[in-house]
């Protein structure tokens, strides 16, 4: 047990946010599809899953995103794999999306979505009130991506494998670039955060430093 603890800690002590990887270096696909699964995977509220990922291999597409994301030069560049990951909108009852979901991949019979579906709205609309807006219902839902995200990074410091999530673009921007060239349909999708991986350039200049347990943590007993 105490090698699998030590195991862990050394994953998150190893990992840092690369801001340029070694773009000889390639992770294979067998490492890289055990990460995906660990996005594919995560956990989300109510189980709704309202996320897709853009795996953006195409020199071109990489090319074309630069200029308009600032805090992802140096890894489009290098990256050996870069995700977008994108939120759903309008994760709520009736949406036809979550009625397949629910009958078709977790299996409900209709009397149990049906009741599902009722909770859920008191669930979104009187305790988090995300019936306010449509930026509410998708900020819901992109708070629910860095979930996949934390884990997919995670997983990839545990096979030695670097990684740096990125919110540094113009968020409007790169919806468009994309959206226009067929790869999401605004109506459903918008872009909520980026990723990247590979092996690092170089190691980082200094240890990592966070706040002690002591100050993050307190005890209710």
């Amino acid at each position: 047990m105490e090698h699998k603890h030590q195991f862990i800690l050394d994953a998150f002590n190893y990992r840092f946010a690369t801001k340029r990887f070694d773009a000889n270096q390639k992770i294979t696909n067998e490492d890289f599809q055990i990460i995906l699964e660990a996005g594919r995977l995560s956990p989300s509220s109510l189980g709704f899953e309202p996320w897709q990922f853009l795996v953006i291999q195409n020199k071109d597409v990489r090319d074309a995103l630069k200029p308009i994301s600032w805090g992802a030069q140096g890894q489009l560049d290098t990256a050996s794999h870069f995700i977008l990951i994108l939120a759903r909108k309008n994760v709520r009852p009736g949406n036809e999306y979550v009625h397949q979901l629910l009958k078709d991949t977790k299996q409900m019979p209709e009397d149990v979505i049906e009741q599902m579906m009722t909770r859920t709205t008191a669930f979104q609309g009187d305790n988090l009130n995300l019936y306010e807006s449509e930026r509410a219902l998708w900020d819901w839902a992109s708070k629910q991506t860095y979930i996949p995200l934390a884990n997919m990074m995670t997983t990839a410091a545990m096979l030695g494998i670097d990684s740096c999530p990125i919110e540094g673009f113009q968020y409007q921007e790169v919806a468009q670039l994309l959206s226009d060239k067929g790869y999401f349909d605004r109506s459903v999708f918008e872009p909520s955060v980026m990723v990247a991986f590979g092996y690092r350039e170089e190691d980082p200049k200094r240890e990592k430093t966070r706040r002690s347990q002591d100050d993050v943590v307190k005890w209710i007993e």
